[in-house]
């Protein structure tokens, strides 16, 4: 009886680290990442990758809310620390260059503070945006996400069984 406890017990423990360490699972709960990530999907984030590395354009990112460190969002990184973010034209553009590229290749609209006009990113920040411009709370309306509140990457829809597939 007394192995069984203590396997049980270390398993829980392993779990529990591998859980708040390395991998986590998390549910898409909205259409804002349309038509990458969809309502009912589920992903695997990296929890450890930026452990190693900063995140880089295009990265599919779960973070703190800023607003509400109590929630947890996904949006796809656009820009870094220190740059002149601007939309414009359905364009995101990046120090006065327009995004290219299959991962930008859709309309963003210009909506929120942040949204209108060119801001910098400050320094140990990143804006985001959803993919799905037109249905998405995103850094256009509340700002940029501190690097601190940045959990991990999306590397994998898991769920439903028939989407398993990589994310880029």
């Amino acid at each position: 009886m007394r192995e069984i406890i203590e396997t049980v017990v270390w398993a829980l423990v392993i779990a529990l680290l591998v859980r708040y360490f390395v991998i986590e699972g998390y549910y898409i709960p909205s259409s804002s990442m349309a038509p990458t990530l969809v309502p009912g999907e589920r992903v695997l984030v990296a929890k450890f990758i930026y452990r190693f590395t900063e995140p880089s354009r295009g990265d599919i990112v779960v973070f703190r809310y800023p607003i509400d460190k109590r929630r947890n969002l996904i949006k796809r990184v656009v820009g870094l620390p220190g740059e002149r973010i601007e939309i414009r034209d359905g364009k995101v553009f990046v120090n006065g260059v327009p995004l290219e590229g299959e991962l930008f290749n859709r309309t963003y609209y210009e909506a929120g503070y942040y949204g209108e006009g060119e801001h910098i990113v400050p320094e140990n920040s990143y804006f985001v945006l959803g993919d799905n411009s037109k249905n998405s709370d995103d850094s256009r309306f509340w700002g940029y996400v501190p690097r601190q509140n940045i959990l991990g990457k999306a590397f994998l829809v898991y769920w439903p069984p028939q989407k398993i597939r990589l994310l880029h």
